[in-house]
């Protein structure tokens, strides 16, 4: 057996061998974060979806709120017109504030409050808001694996080589959603 000839070609094999299933783990992880992002896009848009549905439901019992109103329309636009991560992030913190003060308004009218159409949305939106939550947090936690593998040795020089870009978290921007609610009786 001539070790200085197979010795360095065992060596370039089993390096190369890493060096493809290194390069194969990126990849999966970084289709996974797609994945996770199609996910909350499709949520996203069913939310848009109903949005104008609610919009218009509110507009019959309460015609002195145009204000509301419109800050509910800008705020789906600018999630529409959302392009990156952390641009979608902020527009759904709009988002979530406008409709906030829309569902307050039901409230104030209490026809508003018990009709049916509304009521009906209110669920379906709430509904949309537990699987955006849940998409959210495989997105968020699809990246972190994704991110601690490009960032960590030896595969930071395969991704490096590659291109392979760390990914941003879809994160909450908004203090008052971190808060912890009060309660009193």
């Amino acid at each position: 057996m001539n070790w200085n000839f197979y010795g360095p070609f065992g060596l370039v094999v089993v390096f190369g061998f890493l060096f493809i299933v290194m390069y194969n783990r990126l990849v999966r992880l970084r289709v996974r974060t797609e994945d996770g992002w199609s996910g909350i896009d499709v949520q996203l848009k069913r939310r848009y979806d109903l949005i104008p549905n609610l919009v218009e439901t509110v507009k019959g019992y309460a015609k002195h709120e145009r204000e509301t109103l419109d800050a509910v329309i800008t705020a789906r636009q600018a999630g529409i017109n959302a392009k990156t991560v952390p641009e979608q992030a902020q527009a759904e913190n709009m988002i979530t504030g406008a409709l906030r003060q829309l569902f307050a308004l039901s409230e104030a009218y209490p026809d508003l409050k018990a009709s049916d159409n509304f009521g009906r949305l209110q669920e379906e939106l709430s509904s949309t808001e537990n699987k955006i939550a849940f998409s959210r947090q495989h997105y968020n936690d699809t990246v972190s694996r994704y991110n601690s593998t490009l960032e960590t040795f030896p595969s930071n020089f395969v991704g490096g080589m590659f291109g392979f870009l760390v990914r941003d978290f879809f994160e909450m921007e908004d203090a008052t959603q971190r808060e912890t609610p009060q309660v009193s009786f």
